[in-house]
């Protein structure tokens, strides 16, 4: 049945009579922030997702930076790197170094110098060098060796050889003796605060040290 027509509201011919408003309006989910700028038009609600192209949402604003994607991880805390066998990622300095090693400690590293001193001593300093000239072929010093430490060049994973342990020790004892020593004690802070612990030496001959409790680096009878 119909209701008859409210005889106080005029009539047009041919007019509906007013129904009421069956989706009254709703209030504003999202209001403005103090302080806060007005939303920018096409841009979503803060904690929804930006409209996708080709959707039939319009494109994103101009200004609008979608968040990167997680970088992958292989381990927890460790970075997406292919660790070759043999060996595994060091956090601390970043390289990749053998299994049972570890890379020298700054005390064993200035260990090192106090122990070479009193060899150099015993050895009457000639007998010191000819020792460094057998031990080189290993990738150690004769203050390395007493340590149980070896010279590791990270370009090709092995241990440095008679020829990058010359340049390491003569070369870059040379270049350390420049300025008064004012060289050397610039490569002595260099090794104690830098993360692979690498002096200037070091960084001449492309070898960190690295301490071999276990002689695992030891050459084998076919080295």
């Amino acid at each position: 049945m119909t209701q008859p027509p409210d005889p106080n509201i005029p009539q047009q011919p041919g007019a509906y009579p007013p129904q009421p408003d069956a989706y009254p309006p709703q209030p504003d989910m999202y209001p403005p922030q103090p302080g806060m700028p007005p939303p920018q038009q096409g841009m979503p609600p803060p904690g929804m997702a930006p409209p996708q192209p080709g959707m039939g949402a319009p494109p994103p604003q101009a200004g609008y930076y979608p968040p990167a994607p997680p970088v992958p991880m292989a381990a927890y805390g460790q970075p997406n790197v292919a660790v070759l066998p043999g060996m595994y990622y060091d956090p601390n300095s970043g390289l990749q170094i053998p299994d049972q090693t570890e890379l020298a400690s700054v005390a064993r590293r200035i260990g090192a110098y106090f122990v070479a001193i009193p060899l150099i001593i015993v050895t009457l300093g000639i007998g010191y060098i000819i020792w460094g000239l057998i031990v080189w072929s290993r990738g150690q010093t004769p203050a390395l060796q007493v340590l149980g430490c070896r010279c590791w060049r990270t370009e090709t994973n092995r241990i440095a050889d008679w020829g990058y342990m010359a340049l390491r020790e003569v070369v870059g004892g040379i270049i350390e003796g420049l300025a008064f020593g004012i060289v050397g004690i610039v490569s002595f802070i260099l090794m104690c605060t830098r993360p692979d612990r690498r002096a200037i030496h070091d960084m001449i001959a492309g070898t960190i040290v690295l301490h071999d409790p276990n002689k695992v680096l030891a050459p084998g009878p076919k080295q």
